[in-house]
This record gives structure tokens, sequence and C-alpha cells, in this order.
């Protein structure tokens, strides 16, 4: 931590040197629009000796090929993001403690890796993949703080400096560091996120270069859950264990840690220009191109005794154990790519070469029940890109092809077709078509608990999703139809399965904000959600819901005060939820509890310049409801807790 910040400091230093100009009060507003094609395209519109806009501090996802700005207006959305991942969590169900994990009240099949990843999923909420990445322009150094506290002596920060030295090269270095202790034995979560990105362009836009580089780790201690008269207790709120900290849990000496680091790098070169003589361009911007991604994991499972009555028969009886897998991707791509008005656009042909490896760098189970350490992978892939733009309709397509067998074989086209009317409406429908493998704990793995040892040789899974939006002034709607075929799983028993049917699933999702009396206001957010074949082994409530009403105005002579207050009520109805095991770092399927139940969470929130405090009460409803508010089978929900935070944005 204290390398970081000298880090930012020094860099700060190099900035202020480099661009110092001022700032007109903060931001009073956001918006989106799609991105150029390179970062040289979209320069900022700054004079050396005048007033920056707000809209010249630029937030680029090129993955996701859109532009947001340096925001600092208090509205709703803020609220429902103000957590540790920093998104909004309405189709999560979180743990009580922050930095835990999250069980699934939806799932979004619109948006599916390529290759299959190291699996561990429940472990991987607030893992940073590339599309998460975002690259800045700004004319000034800026700066983000985000904190909030936690359960029991936590809290996270989230610290993000940005600057550009010129128009054409920015850099930024962030952090996020989480440490909250919880309220139940053994609940300790500690993890960090660091992410440093880079861009750079020519004078001439010739050559193009975007990269960045992560640390992720995430450290969790493990209680496997209440014990059944723990539950009980809890159930039944007995006076004794009002401090949570009394009740047993059934682990009391394992820790889990996922462990991450990505390089990514993408850089092209401009072979040359060709514009006709009525100065429309007819075949320009071709580029030969390089992108390099890669990624290692650690998932490391450890105990300081052996629990046979948690995890069953294991090859030795004494003595700790520290099981760890690893997982190495290497992924090159080779592409050229070109803009022609004849296909309305921009088009990319690619070609990757991808390695991968993952296993164990020993035999943990004396038995034998494995008899090898790793397994791994190569393949070629080949494929195109097509983003192609007329008046308001636009097309983004994708598709690479994986020929032969393995766990690297498959395919995946993903499209969509977009139509926006100025700031009225934006309809979207969206096509998904993937095969791959099943993630790679699922296939193979090992234990010195003998249950947990297996080799698979399971069949890609076949998923096919399509997808309706609509966003307009008037409300937000989406409908997605998901079938997918050869699901995998992890049974009751833990153990890894493949679904021998279909799964058929429908979600829809609906959003609208009432205003009145000028000052009030109810935002409303309702899923809909049916599982038509394979509900046995996939598992959501049938409805979700969440209704905030809350009141908006300025305090004070001048304004200098806006605050927020409300309060927001969400439920979901009974449904079988996923267990959760430790061991594996996922959750499973169980038979035994039906969970659902309302929460109610009050709010104060207040901006004060380019500053937004807030302060919450989390579930006001512990007081008054029935205990049967439950994460997952034996993991409560928090009880009523206060909570304190803030976002603070400042330029130099």
């Amino acid at each position: 931590m204290k390398q970081l910040f000298i880090l930012i400091f020094f860099l700060g230093c190099l900035s202020v040197q480099a661009q110092f100009r001022t700032v007109n009060g903060g931001f009073a507003g956001s918006g989106r629009n799609r991105v150029n094609d390179s970062l040289a395209n979209d320069e900022i519109s700054v004079k050396i000796n005048g007033i920056t806009k707000f809209t010249d501090y630029k937030i680029i996802n090129l993955k996701k090929r859109d532009t947001s700005y340096v925001d600092t207006t208090l509205t709703i959305q803020k609220e429902y993001t103000h957590n540790f991942r920093r998104k909004d969590n309405f189709e999560l169900l979180a743990f009580h403690n922050q930095g835990q994990t999250f069980n699934s009240l939806g799932y979004d099949f619109r948006s599916i890796s390529q290759f299959p990843d190291i699996g561990f999923t429940a472990k991987q909420f607030n893992y940073l993949n590339i599309d998460d990445i975002d690259y800045y322009r700004v004319p000034t150094p800026t700066t983000q703080i985000m904190y909030k506290t936690g359960q029991e002596q936590g809290q996270v920060l989230d610290a993000i400096f940005t600057f550009n030295l010129s128009k054409r090269l920015n850099i930024s270095v962030a952090y996020k560091g989480l440490r909250s202790l919880g309220q139940y034995r053994r609940s300790l979560s500690s993890s960090g996120n660091f992410r440093g990105t880079l861009t750079y362009s020519t004078p001439k836009d010739q050559y193009n270069i975007r990269t960045h580089i992560t640390t992720q780790d995430f450290t969790n201690e493990e209680n496997g859950g209440l014990t059944a008269e723990s539950v009980e207790n809890f159930i039944n709120e007995d006076p004794n264990f009002t401090d949570r900290g009394r009740l047993d849990v059934n682990l009391n000496d394992a820790e889990s840690l996922l462990d991450g680091t990505r390089f990514y790098l993408d850089h092209n070169f401009k072979l040359f220009n060709s514009i006709d003589s009525t100065n429309t361009k007819n075949f320009t911007n071709l580029k030969v191109g390089h992108e390099l991604h890669y990624e290692k994991k650690f998932f490391t499972f450890e105990q300081s005794g052996i629990t046979t009555s948690q995890f069953g028969e294991a090859s030795k009886t004494a003595g700790g154990l520290r099981e760890s897998s690893d997982y190495r991707l290497i992924n090159n791509q080779g592409y050229l790519e070109f803009n022609s008005k004849y296909i309305l656009g921009r088009f990319r042909v690619k070609a990757n070469y991808t390695t991968v490896k993952y296993g164990y760098d020993s035999i943990y189970n004396s038995k034998k029940l494995i008899t090898k350490k790793r397994i791994s992978g190569d393949a070629i892939s080949l494929g195109g890109d097509w983003n192609g733009k007329v008046g308001n309709f636009s097309v983004n397509a994708s598709a690479l092809v994986t020929p032969g067998s393995g766990y690297l074989a498959g395919n995946h086209f993903s499209g969509e077709a977009i139509y926006e009317k100025d700031s009225v409406f934006k309809v979207k429908g969206s096509l998904l078509l993937t095969s791959k493998a099943p993630n790679f704990n699922k296939q193979f793995l090992q234990s010195v608990y003998d249950k947990y040892n297996w080799e698979n040789n399971f069949t890609n899974e076949d998923t096919r999703n399509i997808g309706f939006s609509i966003n307009s002034k008037w409300g937000n709607a989406s409908v997605d139809f998901t079938n997918i075929e050869d699901y995998t799983y992890f049974g009751t028993d833990s153990l890894p399965k493949q679904f021998d049917g279909s799964i058929t699933y429908l979600k829809v999702k609906a959003n609208k904000e009432f205003k009145f009396f000028k000052k009030f206001a109810l935002d409303n957010t309702i899923m809909y959600q049916n599982v038509s074949s394979g509900s046995d082994v996939f598992r959501v409530p049938e409805f979700v819901t969440r209704n905030t009403l809350y009141y908006t105005d300025h305090w004070f002579k001048g304004n200098p005060l806006q605050v927020q207050i409300g309060a927001t009520f969400k439920y979901f109805t009974n449904y079988r939820a996923n267990a959760y095991n430790p061991l594996l770092g996922e959750f499973i399927l169980q038979n035994d509890t039906e969970i659902g139940f309302p929460t109610l969470d009050l709010f104060f929130n207040a901006k004060v310049r380019r500053t937004r405090i807030f302060f919450k009460i989390d579930n006001v409803s512990s007081n008054f409801l029935e205990k049967n508010y439950f994460s997952a089978p034996s993991h409560p929900y928090r009880d009523m807790s206060i909570r304190f935070g803030l976002v603070w944005n400042w330029f130099i």
C-alpha cells in the first residue's frame, strides 16, 4: 500500500507540470455515447487557458464500446451501486459480511466468455475481468475516492487516479482494498484489486496502444455456516445469542484464497488511408493489430485439521491441509481491421492462438484416486467482428470458431441490433450462440478428502440466448429467453454432473420511476422468472422486486446541500436456493430448505459540491419480522446495521 501511494504522488507531480488548467465547479450530469474506433479519434476540446466541461472527462470502456463521463451527481442509482462491487446487486443475494460471496436471484446469459475458466465461481463476484476495466481521457488530473464501512471493524476503500500527459497519452492507477471482520465467527473478508492502465496514440493516429495490468486477491475465513443447533437458536430468537459471535459454526480453522494476475495489450498500426475526391471514406484506416491476454489464477483452500463430519472421509486423519490449483491462459490474437462505407462501418478479421494449463503441483490423496497432476490444451481460432451504423440504427456482431477437440474447442457468436432515437428511447435486440467446455474445476479436481477427486470428460455446454430491451423516458424493460443443452452443475452430493435434458429459462425485467410533488419519487424494479424445463437443477425465485420511495431537495440558502432521504423495500419469493460449499468455492444444489424474505433499508444521502455522503441502516425489518432471513441454507443474512460511506471527486 505504501508503495502505491508513493507511485500516485510521483505520477501526480509529473501530471501537474504537464497540464495545469482550471475546473469550473463540478460536473452536473452524465451521459453515454458510442466510442470511436480509436482513442485518438475521441479528442478532448480543451483550451489551454479556458475552462473545462464535464463532458471533457471521459471514461472509456473499449470492450463494451461505450463512453461515459465523470459524474458527480446524486441519483438513486448512486445509492444502488454504493457497495464494494460498485455495481447494482439487484439480481444477487449478499451474504452477511461485505467481501463474502453472493447467492444468485437471477442469471445473465447475454455475455459469456469464449473459453472455460478455472471455476470456483463463488469466489469471483468481485473479480474484475477485461470488460470491467475502464480507460480514461481527462484534461486535468482526476481522482475519485470511494469509502464505506463494513460489518464489525471493517471498511472498503477504492481510490482511482488518472491523468493525461498529452491528448494522446493517458495513465491511470487504482486500488480497492477491503477488510471486514463480520458478525459471525470465522467470517473475516480481506481483498485487494490493483489495476493500472495506459493508452497512447501517435500524433497522426498511425499507431495506437492500450494496455492494462491487474493483480487481485480475495481471502475469506470459511465457517461452513451455522450448526443445526445454532440455526434453531437464530430462528427462535434465543436471547442468549443476540451476540452472533456466540453461535457455533461448522468450521473453525478453514480459509480460502483466490488470487489472479492479468496482463492485457492491444496495439495496432495503420497501414494507409484512402479518401476519394468527394471526401467520403471508401476504404480507410486499414490496420494490422495484435492482442495479448495473459492471465493466471490460483485457488487455495487450507485447514489446520481434518473435518470429516463436513467433507467426508479423507486419506489422512490428522494434520492440516493446503490444497492449491492454478490456471494459466495465454491468448494471442492477430487481426486485420478496416473501415468502409460499403460495410457501413468497421470490420475485423482475426485469428487466435490459445494455450491453457490447469492443475496442481502434487497429488494430495495417498489413495491414488487421481493419477495425474495437470491438464492442458492449445487451439487455433478464426473469426471476425463487425460494427456497422446507419443513422440511428447500429449493428454489432462477433464470431469465433475453434475447430477440433479438447478443452478449448467450440464456437462463439454474439450479435446485437440497436435503434436509438436521441434521448427519447433506445431499443436493442441481441443474440448469443455459444458452445464451450465446462469450467476446469468441474472436469478435474483433487483433494485430501476422498469425495473431492474426479476426472470427467464432459461434452460442451451449448447456450442460446435471445434478448430484447428498451430504455425510454417512460420506463425500461427487458426480456431474455435462454436455452442450455448439456448444462453442468454441482449436485446435492457436491459432485459435478451434466444434465441430460434441456434448460429453458425466461427472464422478464421492468423498471419505472414515478415522480410526484416535485420532490418525491418511487423507483420500482420487478423481475419475473420461469424455468419451464430443467427446474430440478436450475433454480431461481419466480418474482424479485425492489421499490424505493425517496425525497430529494436542496437545503439552505444558495442550495449548497442536496439531500436524498428514503427507504428501499426488496423481496423475493421462496425457492430452493443453492447451498455454499467452501472447499469447492461453488454453490451446490440442495432440497431441504426454501428461502425468501423481505428486507427494508433506510438511507440518508447528501451531496456537497463534488462529495456524495451515504448513511444507511441495513435490514431494519430484522427488528420486527421473523428471523427467517438466510442468504443460503445455514448462512443468515445480516442483522440490522448502520453503515456510512462517501464518494469524493477532485480535480487539479
